[in-house]
């Protein structure tokens, strides 16, 4: 594709970067064929390929440009960033990297309703601090029937109980994790599984208290800065246990391992940070990417259910990770249903569930119908946020897969109360 930025345009790194992406798209609309608003709306311009035209028309334009409105805001937040379209490309363009450009200059250029942005603030203090988010879930649970239905369809009934973790430091080979931001009130039994499943392969699972939410709630609500702030934080926190020899840093949620992935992209000009983020990244691991790697031989199940994986986009489209899951599942002798179409994204998408509700609620039931037809007893998933959208519509029950292991492995009254 063609661009026409200036000279003056080129010095700034976001257009830079911008002007690269651009130019290696070919204009093709392969992408549109697997894009989940396009197939939804049918509108090109809801669509990767219209998408690209936007940004470009937007960051080519001058400030006074009447051209650029809140209905190509409108376009742009409707995108799901799942990155099916990167999937499908034939020429590799990097979508997602020009979407945050893009996404970032609209905010500029075209500011948010007051009330708007007082909503999206509100929603990204909410969900970033783990202690604040558990807090608000508990008054939220206690007061459900008052909540408003879209963010009464986040919450789940009650936690699990996550039983207990065993301690870490008995083995010589030791792994960080990241617990999140949201997962510890949702669903506090997926770390505490990872541990134990872990634990029975010789492997010590470190948390750190000081590492908080990855930044990808930030980067999704336009926040970058604050976003690139969390990275920071993150990487002080991980840096010595890092230095001690920490094998890798544990991801149980896709969505944090796909933006973890790429703190050594998003912090590459900053001269500080910039070595210690790409080492970040190279240490970041799903989970399913650290069992495929281990003889599982110590983990023997007794129960096998019949199960559908959905393969969440951030697993399979970002960190290109579709298989991995399934692999390790096989081979420990579950049962996998088919599913069509499991290239397609659920709705969840971040905070896509809650800003955009009623096409989330399409794309999840859809998703729904398509995992349900082999009839499994649980749909098990490897993100927080599709799971939570999935449960949301109190169908088949859905967990994250690892529970499953765990809860199959151990024995009668073990670990789990």
């Amino acid at each position: 594709m063609q661009t026409h930025f200036s000279e003056e345009d080129l010095k700034k790194p976001h257009i830079r970067e911008a002007d690269r992406v651009l130019r290696s798209c070919v204009h093709c609309g392969f992408c549109n064929a697997t894009c989940p608003t396009y197939q939804l709306l049918g509108d090109e311009r809801d669509g990767p390929r219209g998408r690209i035209y936007l940004m470009k028309e937007l960051l080519e334009s001058r400030d006074d440009d009447d051209r650029i409105t809140e209905e190509t805001r409108l376009h742009l937040d409707r995108c799901l960033t799942c990155r099916n379209c990167e999937t499908t490309c034939p020429s590799g363009v990097e979508y997602h990297k020009l979407l945050d450009i893009g996404r970032a200059e609209i905010e500029r250029r075209v500011p948010r309703k007051a009330s708007e942005r007082a909503f999206r603030y509100g929603l990204r203090k909410a969900l970033v601090d783990p202690q604040r988010f558990q807090a608000l879930l508990r008054l939220g649970l206690t007061f459900k029937p008052l909540v408003p239905g879209m963010l009464k369809d986040k919450m789940p009934p009650a936690p699990l109980d996550a039983g207990t973790r065993p301690d870490h430091q008995r083995h010589e080979r030791q792994m960080l994790i990241l617990e999140g931001c949201v997962q510890p009130g949702l669903s506090p039994n997926t770390n505490a599984a990872t541990a134990r499943v872990l634990d029975r392969l010789g492997i010590g699972l470190t948390p750190v208290s000081e590492a908080g939410c990855c930044g990808a709630i930030d980067f999704h609500l336009n926040a970058l800065e604050a976003g690139r702030e969390r990275m920071r934080a993150n990487i002080d926190a991980w840096w010595p246990h890092i230095e001690a020899g920490a094998e890798a840093i544990v991801q149980t949620a896709s969505g944090c391992g796909a933006f973890v992935k790429e703190y050594g992209d998003m912090l590459a000009d900053d001269p500080q940070y910039s070595e210690k983020a790409q080492r970040v990244s190279e240490l970041a691991k799903d989970l399913a990417e650290v069992l495929r790697n281990e003889s599982l031989d110590a983990l023997t199940v007794k129960e096998h259910k019949r199960l559908a994986f959905h393969c969440p986009c951030t697993l399979q489209h970002a960190q290109k990770l579709n298989g991995a899951v399934e692999g390790v599942l096989g081979q420990l002798g579950f049962s996998l249903t088919p599913v069509q179409d499991p290239h397609l994204c659920c709705g969840s998408a971040g905070t896509y569930s809650i800003t955009q509700p009623e096409l989330a609620t399409q794309l999840r039931d859809n998703k729904l119908d398509a995992l349900e037809a082999g009839d499994p007893e649980v749909i098990v998933t490897a993100n927080i946020g599709c799971q939570t959208h999935l449960a949301g519509a109190d169908r088949t029950p859905v967990r994250h897969w690892i529970e499953i292991v765990d809860q199959s492995l151990a024995p009668q009254g073990a670990h789990r109360p």
